[in-house]
């Protein structure tokens, strides 16, 4: 059963950058897709960005997040990360990663895709 592990959560100014982790065990983790989902107080789960297993250069943003967020992966390290800069009040939440089965060179942001989730790590930014 695959597991995955988000780190790099924590308190961030209004415009800084905090960079998320999100790692892979039991799986061969580059045969998945690994999405980036963040929840709200009070909202429903978005789906903000994903990255495919193959052909990395087909990365998936929202339009909250593009231009600011990035998403990559290290298949090496069974890693893959958000790095989110310039970053708003409204990105504070709980970050989620999962992954898919998926030998794609290009990947979706709906949270029904997934079968395997992190348990989250909060982000929170102060205005």
């Amino acid at each position: 059963q695959p597991q995955l592990e988000e780190s790099g959560g924590g308190l961030v100014h209004n415009g800084g950058s905090l960079r998320l982790s999100c790692a892979g065990s039991d799986m061969t983790f580059h045969n998945y897709a690994i999405g980036w989902f963040r929840q709200a107080p009070g909202k429903e789960r978005e789906g903000v960005a994903c990255i495919p297993s193959r052909g990395t250069s087909n990365e998936n943003y929202s339009d909250s997040v593009k231009g600011r967020f990035t998403v990559s992966r290290d298949n090496a390290k069974a890693t893959a990360y958000l790095q989110m800069n310039s970053v708003k009040p409204e990105d504070t939440g709980l970050y989620y990663c999962a992954a898919v089965p998926m030998l794609e060179t290009f990947c979706e942001r709906a949270e029904h895709e997934y079968g395997y989730w992190g348990q989250g790590t909060q982000v929170t930014v102060s205005s």
